[in-house]
């Protein structure tokens, strides 16, 4: 397995997608039920190789993400080649990004001298889609890259 399996809410919402998926394989309903109890360790297979598939579907078109932490952003565009990184950190006593007041100070005084933005590139270590995964596994989100952009206008 390259990624993780999804969960069981994943797969819920994915049950449909999963059924064809089984049907490709020529398993209808039926043959399913039987085979998640007579032989889980196949039905196991079956569930790993669908997560595979979605995670590179999903994978492969996130352009963008985003990773909140109390004390910094963590801004990723993830280009073909390489992956761009901002980092915002405020030296302001107290500070916490995960707390909404905190935030929109943040975002209504960008250009307080308190505020830090590094900027930086690294070509893909691994696979692309490995290393994006990795960041989601780290707690990033996929996002559409409005904070990226408009931060990198800021800066640059």
């Amino acid at each position: 397995m390259k990624y993780r399996q999804l969960t069981k809410e994943q797969f819920e919402e994915l049950h449909e997608e999963f059924a064809k998926f089984l049907a490709t394989q020529q398993i209808d309903a039926a043959e399913w039920i039987e085979i998640k109890k007579s032989k889980p360790e196949v039905a196991e297979e079956e569930m790993n190789l669908f997560s595979d598939l979605v995670w590179e579907g999903v994978l492969k078109k996130v352009n963008y993400l985003e990773h909140f932490s109390s004390d910094n952003l963590n801004l990723f565009r993830c280009n073909g080649e390489h992956i761009e990184r901002i980092v915002v950190t405020v030296t302001k006593a107290d500070f916490d990004f995960l707390k909404d007041a905190d935030y929109k100070w943040f975002v209504e005084n960008s250009k307080d001298d308190s505020i830090e933005y590094f900027k930086g590139q690294k070509p893909y270590l691994k696979e692309r889609n490995t290393e994006i995964f990795d960041l989601i596994e780290k707690g990033s989100v996929i996002s559409k890259g409005d904070l990226f952009e408009g931060i990198l206008k800021l800066i640059s």
